[in-house]
């Protein structure tokens, strides 16, 4: 065995030492090329496939809670339109006449239910619309009218089969006479597995790319579904529905009950406890990438060949000057080989060519990959730097010992913003408050955005009083900007500083954290900063 394996290495050395330097070259070029575009595709395609997720996974969170905000001023809408019903009836509760105008006008004015009806307080039945129910003198011992006498309160139930067959939700309201005594109650029922208004609220929102949504109740039961089958069914083991039953909003990279892979959302509906999840399978979700990871190694192979055949080109650059050594050293005795030796000295100029032409072939790789990266740490809104920026800034500034200032900006009621004006308003403050941070800065400081309406403004060899300057003179042109559709808004600021002497960044990170909590907590519109004076031991707090 020992013998055979040195025969082959003796093979093996024998083909190396016959391939000249021009092929050895060539070979080492294209297979560093092709290892340079299989790591640029595969580090391409891994931060593509986490920002697709994330952003799919954002997405369907916000979708979650857009449908669940939708469902719950339905729900308050109808509650409210039972509650001013009940009133208009409690004064003639006792004309059958006048109880069916008023259940036909609810069910023909409004649409928001299947059928409305009136009982007494032994649930009888006084009044129903539409009449083809007949329901007129039957006294029910459904869930809805049971429990809504039991508890003369404002009632949702959750859903049951009614008397009619159907499997509704009972959504009724309690009647009283003028001297206080309980007369009964108006109700409406929404029928889950045939057409109504919610389950077209649910439906017109549809997305035709693999997405879906359901709606589950406390029990886990299915209000509404795609599949109107599904109607009614009690969900197993499934994360997200645990999550949205137990009243927690949010997003999930998980199985469905199928055991499908899916990227959700979901959100829950404070009225009625009900969680709605938006769902897309995570297989159709990459399929877009797939495709466009295609794309870049087709755009890419022209481009890799074209640099291929300028580095064969070079390699018959490089290979003549080593002939020309190698004749020199088989004439070393003849005249003159010394002034051929000396022109070969231009050698190490060639080699660097070569490195520049192997270059060449991976440059516009190394573009893309710019590209990716610079589009990672870029926040898509407003155009600031994201977290990415501003942890690569804090390690470059940390490791060079650079002193630095941080600004904390946070929107004086942002939220207020979004809930008056709407989302769309509130993305133009972020964008206006991101372009007067950058009116502010400097070339070199660094404007991130961390959060919602938190950005942090970074001034490189910059005190804190310089900063706290700057803040001010941020503090005083948001302040006089008017931003339409809102009008004009107001913000808060912290200022810190970082010098290498005060260790880990991130506690400066929480220092300036609290400087804006005490500028909120002070009144808002105001510069809070900390700095350390040169002749005490004591930090003091400069307020601008």
């Amino acid at each position: 065995m020992a013998v055979d394996n040195k025969f082959t290495f003796k093979l093996i050395t024998r083909y190396i030492t016959k391939i000249n330097l021009r092929q050895l070259i060539l070979i080492l070029a294209i297979a560093s090329a092709i290892a340079s575009l299989v790591n640029t595709v595969y580090a391409s395609y891994q931060v593509l496939r986490q920002q697709l997720i994330e952003n799919t996974l954002e997405g369907n969170y916000a979708y979650a809670s857009k449908l669940a905000a939708s469902v719950e001023d339905f729900v308050r809408s109808v509650q409210q339109q039972l509650a001013v019903s009940a009133q208009v009836i409690s004064e003639n509760f006792d004309y059958h006449a006048f109880l069916d105008a008023e259940t036909k006008r609810m069910l023909q004015q409004t649409n928001s239910f299947n059928s409305v009806l009136v009982i007494n307080k032994s649930a009888q039945v006084l009044s129903t619309s539409p009449p083809s129910i007949s329901m007129k003198g039957v006294t029910l011992e459904t869930l809805g009218a049971t429990e809504s006498i039991r508890t003369k309160k404002p009632l949702i139930t959750k859903p049951y089969v009614a008397a009619t067959g159907n499997l509704v939700v009972f959504i009724s309201h309690p009647v009283f006479f003028k001297n206080g005594d309980y007369a009964g109650a108006i109700a409406g029922t929404i029928y889950l597995k045939k057409e109504s208004i919610l389950n077209h609220l649910l439906t017109s929102h549809y997305y035709d790319d693999g997405s879906y949504l359901y709606v589950v109740d406390h029990d886990r039961r299915l209000i509404y579904h795609p599949l109107k089958e599904r109607v009614g069914e009690i969900v197993g083991k499934n994360k997200m529905i645990d999550e949205v039953v137990g009243g927690h909003s949010g997003k999930m990279d998980d199985f469905n009950s199928l055991g499908v892979p899916v990227l959700a959302g979901y959100a829950v509906i404070p009225s009625t406890g009900w969680g709605v999840v938006t769902q897309r399978p995570k297989e159709g979700t990459l399929a877009s990438l797939d495709r466009l990871v295609f794309n870049v190694l087709k755009n890419a192979l022209p481009v890799a060949l074209i640099s291929l055949l300028i580095i064969w080109w070079c390699t018959k650059l490089i290979s003549k000057p080593l002939h020309q050594l190698a004749d020199g050293a088989r004439k070393m005795n003849s005249a003159g080989i010394d002034d051929e030796i000396q022109k070969v000295s231009s050698w190490y100029y060639e080699s660097s060519e070569l490195k520049r032409a192997i270059l060449i072939g991976i440059a516009l790789l190394q573009k893309n990959i710019n590209k990716l990266r610079e589009a990672s740490q870029t926040d898509p809104l407003t155009k600031l730097g994201n977290r990415r920026t501003l942890e690569f800034a804090l390690e470059t500034w940390k490791a060079s010992g650079t002193p630095f200032s941080i600004i904390s900006v946070d929107i004086d009621f942002f939220k207020k913003v979004n809930d008056t004006f709407g989302h769309d308003a509130g993305d133009i403050v972020l964008q206006k408050l991101a372009t007067m941070m950058k009116d502010v800065s400097r070339q070199d400081d660094v404007v991130c955005r961390v959060g919602g309406e938190e950005f942090l403004l970074l001034l490189p060899k910059t005190d804190v009083e310089s900063a706290s300057q700057v803040a001010e003179r941020l503090r005083i042109k948001v302040q006089g900007t008017e931003i339409d559709p809102v009008g004009h808004i107001t913000i808060s600021l912290g200022v810190v500083q970082w010098t290498e002497d005060m260790g880990d960044v991130l506690q400066s990170l929480k220092e300036v954290d609290k400087m804006l909590y005490k500028a909120k907590h002070n009144g808002r519109n105001r510069v809070e900063s900390q700095y350390k004076v040169s002749d005490q031991s004591d930090d003091m707090t400069h307020t601008v």
